[in-house]
């Protein structure tokens, strides 16, 4: 039987300070690169709700359902009241006959398929079939994914109008995009009421860019929730390894030699390379939450420790300075 979907008072709009400074993403639980066990998955859920984190995202294209599955494993048996969960849009997951493992990059059996569906009757089932995988009554943020690689102006013209009525009926709290593209989400930003962006890296130490979105969205009051702090791992280490990954790919000697200063200015103010990759996006005024992914309790109890590090301001001075 299907977990409906409870209406909620559309009054009580998100208030972005609830999500804190650092929230989970689930794509890792999902099996992203790797298979982990059940036991590991639940424990590093626990980790974080134990180390503070009361935000949690996650999306039906994570492990075809599994990232679900196991966060509201953990989440269902805590006070509904003192979370905030968000999950995505845009894929269907349908039965597959054909099995094998999925492509996408999750080490899950492929016993469904994702299928693109941007209409108002795949958006709605969206939301009910994650609700039933995750076992709770609503998700707080629905986020339209990836518009940008599969249809953006469908996802403007058709999808985004249908969550602005999900959130005026009350099913959701608040909406978004959660995209790779600043240019796509700044598009997505004027054309819709949109409460959060989730926006994949293109704002990092490694990147700072101007860019226009972020103050696009201080404008339009648009909170940014920050994901890929860390380059892909790149500046997920002190010490920048000769195989460390870039955008999923490995990173070439010019941008592994820019990762390393950025390594050794971090080093000679005390202050460890990832600490500083994931406090960065705060400092924008329109980034309301980095969120990051751990596929074990110590990941998430380091992510945790760096986020309540102090970096000294000279430190941040420096790093702009090479920024530019």
């Amino acid at each position: 039987m299907g977990t409906a979907m409870n209406s909620l008072d559309s009054s009580l709009d998100l208030d972005p300070r609830r999500l804190g400074k650092l929230g989970f993403g689930g794509a890792g639980i999902g099996n992203l690169y790797r298979s982990i066990p059940d036991g590991e998955a639940l424990a590093t859920v626990l980790a974080a709700w134990d180390a503070g984190i009361r935000y949690f995202d996650t999306a039906p294209h994570y492990g075809l359902g599994l990232s679900e599955q196991r966060l509201g494993a953990v989440l269902r048996d805590k006070p509904r009241d003192e979370f905030v969960v968000s999950t995505k849009v845009g894929r269907l997951l349908e039965a597959n006959p054909g099995g094998g493992q999925d492509p996408e990059g999750f080490d899950v059996p492929a016993t469904t398929r994702r299928v693109w569906d941007f209409s108002e009757k795949g958006i709605r089932r969206s939301i009910e079939d994650s609700l039933e995988r995750l076992g709770l009554g609503h998700v707080d943020i629905a986020y339209l994914h990836d518009p940008d690689v599969h249809d953006l102006q469908a996802g403007i013209s058709e999808a985004l109008p249908v969550l602005e009525r999900l959130r005026s009926e009350g099913v959701v709290k608040a909406i978004g995009v959660g995209i790779n593209s600043a240019e796509a989400a700044l598009e997505c930003v004027d054309a819709a009421d949109l409460d959060l962006v989730m926006l994949a890296g293109r704002y990092t130490l490694l990147e700072q860019p101007g860019v226009p979105l972020l103050d696009r969205c201080v404008e339009r009051r648009t909170g940014v929730v920050s994901v890929g702090a860390y380059n892909s791992g790149l500046l997920a280490r002190p010490d920048v390894s000769e195989d460390a990954h870039y955008n999923y790919q490995q990173a070439p000697p010019d941008v592994l030699a820019r990762a390393r200063r950025l390594a050794t200015i971090c080093r000679d103010f005390g202050v460890e390379l990832p600490t500083a990759a994931l406090q960065f996006p705060l400092r924008h005024p329109a980034v309301v939450n980095v969120t990051a992914g751990a596929t074990s309790p110590e990941q998430v109890s380091m992510n945790a420790a760096r986020m309540e590090e102090t970096v000294p301001e000279e430190l941040w001075e420096a790093l702009e300075r090479v920024g530019r």
